[in-house]
């Protein structure tokens, strides 16, 4: 009886001899607990609201950013919610379907990568998956170009074209992307007409003055003629001081003018010209800035196609002197 005790106070000891059996007591003797499925050990990534966006829609999501007037900031709005998608974990294709001021390349920071484009795909000089610029940060980003800058264009590249491309990057063998993000370029021309073409969705880019306002309304319209009635808007460069006083129309004003879902507020940011010369996009700055923040905040409704609120901005009250007591 000395050795069992033993043993069940030493389990090294019991292991020795796999022929023993310990002494149980009844009273002591304690049911098995239910089996319990153990959680993963890895740490996932906390993200916004800390869980990741759930994807609406039929994959892949074939979305044109256009404004129709230049500068109001589509290929940065491209740029930086394209990596946003691929930081949230879905596989993205950009296409920089500006033919002769292609400069998605530059921000992106991928301009010596880019040896064949879609002009080679289509001559046959080399294969799509060749044209393709993978992105050494986020490897789920990819860039396509149409053409490399100061080249001939062919005459019959158009909006059928670039319909065919898209199908060949929904059947490639790796698998299709999640997204296919067409930057546009400016104007209503021929570009324009191509560009939106193969596109299921559209974000308008704008900024609040009455130029940029008025091109979007003649674009929302061309959209709409297309068959594109998914048009969301993302207000760019929005500075709360102006609109307080008066000098800038509010980002509720311009959802009134247009009519539009709005996706985003991007407030003005002197972080964009820095990196824009630096080839680094905004969404990837330590620590971030509220630029980068709003772009990654229009990407996370992007993909479960929510829209936000806009909200009216009070004007600050105005400072009472001393002489205002006595009605002056």
């Amino acid at each position: 009886m000395a050795s069992l005790q033993l043993c069940s106070a030493n389990p090294r000891l019991a292991l020795l001899n796999p022929s023993f059996k310990p002494f149980l007591n009844p009273r002591t003797l304690k049911p098995p607990k239910p089996y319990q499925k153990r959680k993963p050990t890895a740490i996932s990534s906390v993200l916004q609201w800390n869980r990741k966006p759930e994807l609406a829609g039929e994959t892949p999501r074939v979305v044109v950013i256009t404004s129709g007037k230049g500068g109001v900031g589509k290929t940065t709005t491209t740029a930086n919610v394209g990596l946003s998608l691929a930081r949230l974990g879905f596989s993205v294709v950009a296409i920089d379907a500006d033919v002769g001021l292609r400069n998605l390349d530059l921000l992106l920071g991928l301009e010596n990568r880019v040896n064949y484009t879609v002009v080679e795909v289509l001559n046959g000089d080399c294969r799509l998956d060749q044209a393709l610029v993978r992105d050494k940060r986020w490897s789920n980003f990819e860039l396509l170009c149409i053409s490399k800058p100061r080249s001939k264009l062919p005459i019959g590249f158009g909006g059928k074209a670039l319909v065919w491309l898209v199908d060949a990057l929904k059947a490639r063998e790796e698998g299709s992307p999640d997204f296919i993000l067409i930057d546009c370029p400016a104007g209503i021309d021929a570009g324009f007409i191509t560009a939106i073409t193969p596109a299921n969705e559209a974000v308008l880019v704008t900024t609040p003055d009455i130029t940029s306002l008025r091109d979007a309304d003649r674009v929302t319209g061309l959209l709409e003629c297309d068959g594109i009635r998914d048009i969301k808007m993302i207000v760019n460069r929005v500075r709360t001081d102006m609109i307080k006083g008066e000098d800038m129309m509010s980002v509720l004003d311009v959802q009134e003018m247009l009519g539009l879902a709005l996706l985003g507020v991007i407030p003005e940011d002197s972080e964009v010209i820095r990196s824009t010369n630096r080839g680094y996009p905004l969404v990837l700055n330590k620590p971030p800035t509220l630029a980068g923040l709003a772009f990654e905040q229009a990407a996370w409704r992007l993909v479960e196609q929510d829209s936000m609120k806009a909200v009216m901005v009070e004007e600050e009250p105005k400072k009472r002197g001393f002489f205002s007591f006595f009605g002056g």
